[in-house]
């Protein structure tokens, strides 16, 4: 019989060369396998006499242990090796914190909108939304706007490659004045609405950007004048910037779908910005077509109508000065309104 301490000593030499575990699954097969030299020995006990046999088999299961538990330690040296290789090359920095759950928050542009729904809601106003993507009947011509007037031109910019019914193709809304006409002819009068939302137009500067967020604001009933417009206008511009300090102003101007029109300004009384007027909204009183268009009739239903645009509020009423920041994502910025 072969000299066992000599196998003993062949099989941990074959264990420690095997540096990957295929090969030390190679070497194990040598010496334990089917064909290997303890399993070939122990085959052959079968040929000795019984007291052989009980002495030899007891040598060679000795053997057997000693060579498994040489196959044992070297698998464990090979799975620590790789284990080691595996966090050398996917280092982790303990030293730095620990990564724990952030809330998100309310970026200011939202904050100003549900601010102004608040607002409206207190004095009796509901609140609409509606489409995006319009028609160019509700757009424009039921806002005594038809096609080819030369209003249009700085509004009739972005477009969706599809068509209405009529065969003329969709536009992003420019403006939320469409909820206009969409709420009022599914409601009677008194019509108390404001509609926010967002709206879309051909600019792109620190103080106008291709997207934006626009406020609505209807009242039509039969004795709504434009006394009521500017109270209810110079009330909302007191509880949002929080002040009475501010002074308001309606300049003639010209829109379609209102008659007489105006620019609404404002001018702070107090601290760094008194002094200065700032454009804040266009308003008027609604158009006698477009009350039509609402199906009512203009000899009984009069009313107002204002649209202002929510990133301007927004930058007033925290100091902003380039309107891009909105749009950057940068959360140092938007943090602060979040603290």
């Amino acid at each position: 019989m072969q000299d066992l301490s000599k196998l003993i000593e062949q099989a941990r030499q074959a264990f420690e060369e095997a540096t990957q575990s295929a090969a030390l699954e190679d070497a194990k097969a040598k010496f334990l396998g089917k064909t290997g030299e303890l399993t070939v020995m122990m085959k052959g006990l079968r040929e000795l006499a019984a007291d052989e046999r009980r002495q030899a088999g007891a040598k060679i299961n000795e053997a057997k242990k000693a060579v498994e538990q040489a196959l044992n330690e070297r698998r464990e040296a090979l799975a620590r090796a790789a284990l080691e290789q595996k966090l050398s090359a996917e280092a982790i920095d303990v030293t730095l914190p620990g990564r724990v759950s952030s809330a998100g928050g309310i970026h200011p542009v939202i904050r100003t909108w549900i601010r102004i729904e608040e607002i409206f809601r207190s004095i009796g106003f509901d609140v609409a939304s509606g489409p995006e993507i319009e028609n160019d009947w509700y757009t424009f011509t039921a806002l005594n706007n038809p096609p080819n007037h030369p209003a249009r031109s700085m509004q009739d910019t972005f477009y969706v490659d599809l068509k209405d019914e009529n065969g003329l193709p969709l536009p992003l809304r420019p403006h939320t004045s469409p909820m206009q006409v969409r709420y009022s002819r599914t409601h009677r009068p008194p019509i108390k609405v404001i509609a926010p939302g967002r709206t879309y137009r051909v600019d792109s500067d620190a103080t106008h950007s291709p997207m934006f967020h626009q406020v609505e604001g209807l009242w039509v009933g039969d004795s709504v004048s434009f006394a009521d417009l500017k109270g209810v206008y110079s009330m909302f511009l007191r509880r949002f910037f929080e002040t009475d300090d501010l002074v308001v102003r309606f300049r003639p101007s010209y829109f379609p779908f209102t008659e007489p029109s105006v620019e609404v300004d404002m001018m702070f009384t107090t601290g760094a910005r008194r002094g200065k007027w700032l454009e804040i909204s266009g308003a008027g009183e609604v158009h006698p077509n477009v009350i039509r268009n609402y199906g009512l009739d203009p000899e009984k239903y009069c009313g107002f109508a204002f649209g202002s645009g929510l990133e301007r509020l927004t930058m007033l009423r925290y100091g902003i000065d380039d309107l891009r920041l909105f749009f950057e994502g940068d959360l140092r910025f938007l943090r602060q309104f979040n603290e």
